[in-house]
């Protein structure tokens, strides 16, 4: 059984508004992650990763025992740093709805 895939509020806003080229590319990426989360960069830990397309990053914190990758955020290359800094400060708050969706 693979992972499964959760998306955040702020992602949904986020990626509202990109084209079909991206969300073709998107509905990729989840079926990747369903069976093979690692995929992507590694952002100094294990459990956070990117995923690029063009200029455009995806963020996830993947949640490997509870076999669940929640898909957090989504920036441009300028927005990356910011992006990251922000999604590790956040980390607890994730874990918490990570805890409530799975329990659903």
């Amino acid at each position: 059984m693979g992972f499964e895939v959760f998306i955040t509020e702020t992602f949904k806003k986020k990626i509202a508004f990109q084209n079909r080229k991206f969300h073709a590319w998107l509905e990729k990426v989840f079926d990747q992650l369903v069976l093979t989360p690692f995929v992507g960069k590694p952002l100094g830990v294990k459990w956070f990763r990117e995923k690029k397309f063009e200029n455009s990053r995806i963020y996830y914190i993947i949640f490997e025992d509870k076999k669940i990758v929640y898909i957090v955020n989504f920036s441009l290359k300028k927005d990356q740093q910011r992006v990251i800094d922000s999604t590790r400060l956040l980390f607890d708050k994730y874990r918490k709805d990570i805890a409530f969706l799975s329990k659903k």
